[in-house]
């Protein structure tokens, strides 16, 4: 349904017969108006539509309001983490920042599990590509120290 709608802005185009509702029977979907702004300013309702897609996929595609680093941890003996960081695959920004992103998620742990400090045991960034993109990734292993009596 919103695959005709999309269509129907782009031009003369018939509704099919076995789409049910209120839709026009022939015609397009979006009636040909035009929006008064101003006096001297007008714009097509069509144009509206248009740009209000190409808009909503832009947001649902990029997302502004999502964290740009997905984290996994994994804990192993003698109070060390393997911290794992997945950029997201499309973002607008924030592509050098995955040591920062490490080191506040390691400075979390240490600060949670009542230590003074930690050591970088590994760390290492890098591209993994696909059909959709590359994605940043980055990961690296610490080891918390120094725990307080």
């Amino acid at each position: 349904m919103l695959a005709a709608a999309a269509l129907a802005g782009c031009g003369s185009f018939s509704i099919p017969t076995n789409v049910s509702g209120n839709l026009p029977r022939s015609g397009t979907v979006i009636p040909s108006t035009t929006l008064n702004l101003a006096p001297s300013v007008s714009i097509a309702l069509e144009k509206v539509v248009y740009w209000g897609m190409y808009a909503g996929a832009a947001y649902l595609i990029l997302d502004p309001l999502a964290p740009n680093w997905d984290i996994e941890q994994a804990r192993f003996p003698d109070e060390q983490y393997h911290l794992s960081l997945h950029m997201k695959r499309f973002y607008a920004g924030g592509a050098g920042e995955a040591r920062v992103v490490f080191h506040r998620r390691a400075k979390e742990l240490m600060r949670e599990r009542g230590y003074d400090g930690y050591q970088v045991v590994e760390y290492n960034e890098g591209l993994e590509s696909s059909v959709l993109g590359s994605q940043r990734t980055a990961e690296g292993v610490i080891r918390l120290t120094g725990a307080d009596s």
